[in-house]
């Protein structure tokens, strides 16, 4: 396993009517005598499937209050898994209460943009994930209607798979694939035009949902964050340029021209970078939300 191997990561808290369920990459999980889980994002940071010696301050908190937003806002399209966000007191702000779900074993991803792994699949078949696509797009152009790029689900460490609709439907059924595309590209065009109005583009985004004990599909995970998508300054935004993004970009950057080879334990991240990825994450609330965080 590459990465943190999460042994280095800081050892859970010990929450009073909480069991510590486990640690991934950003999150922590508890579980009570209830059966409901305590989801705390915590303010560590991953890039190239490592987990970072270097935490950005706020940035757990930031991720739960902006997912609450936009379950709120997207709560008339699917049910959400959140109970409450009363939550104790070592972990306030950065943490939700959720009811268990069945997880469904792929990453619903919607993409309204060409870039990333969906650019670089691109220029090899003119399609992504089995969509095909015009000829002429280049980095960072808009799609001519959004489309659904689901992807495997990878051990922490691991890289998620990029695999077409047919491949879905022999992972989660084709009854299920059907409608978690709809629920995707449906939650991603909504939240693309509210983004929109508030000066910013979604390029793309990941979803993950389950079932619920009733059956129900249900989303659960985070939703919108920096972190699971790729937000972009509507302002700065033309085909074939990078533009400004909201998100972890300043680390990758750093680490890309730090000389790290990827393979052995990531450095630690300088002040100045800590402070300008912090600063993005505030804003991109800021920007969404219309509040200060």
């Amino acid at each position: 396993m590459s990465g943190f191997g999460l042994a280095g990561a800081p050892p859970a808290l010990a929450i009073n009517g909480w069991q510590h369920l486990r640690t991934g990459k950003v999150r922590d999980l508890y579980t009570n005598s209830e059966n409901e889980i305590l989801l705390v994002a915590s303010d560590r940071i991953s890039a190239f499937d490592w987990v970072l010696p270097t935490q950005i301050p706020n940035k757990g908190a930031i991720l739960t209050q902006l997912s609450l937003f936009w379950f709120e806002l997207l709560e008339d399209i699917v049910p959400n898994h959140v109970i409450s966000d009363e939550v104790p007191s070592e972990v306030s702000d950065c943490a939700v209460i959720v009811k268990p779900l069945e997880m469904f074993a792929i990453e619903c991803v919607a993409r309204g943009y060409l870039t990333g792994s969906g650019l670089s699949e691109y220029k090899i078949s003119q399609a992504v994930c089995g969509n095909a696509l015009p000829e002429g797009l280049v980095d960072g152009s808009q799609l001519p209607e959004t489309i659904f790029t689901p992807a495997t689900k990878a051990e922490i460490g691991d890289h998620d798979i990029n695999i077409d609709f047919a491949a879905a439907t022999k992972v989660v059924g084709a009854e299920a694939a059907e409608e978690l595309r709809v629920l995707t590209i449906k939650l991603y065009d909504t939240a693309a035009e509210f983004a929109n109005s508030r000066g910013i583009i979604l390029a793309d985004t990941k979803f993950e949902f389950g079932r619920d004990l009733k059956g129900a599909i249900t989303l659960g995970d985070e939703a919108l964050t920096p972190d699971s998508s790729r937000f972009w300054e509507a302002t700065s935004w033309a085909p074939g340029s990078a533009p400004a993004s909201f998100d972890k970009q300043f680390v990758r950057d750093f680490l890309t021209a730090s000389g790290w080879d990827k393979k052995s334990p990531p450095p630690e991240l300088p002040a100045e970078i800590i402070e300008k990825t912090a600063a993005r994450y505030e804003e991109a609330y800021f920007r969404i939300t219309g509040s200060k965080f």
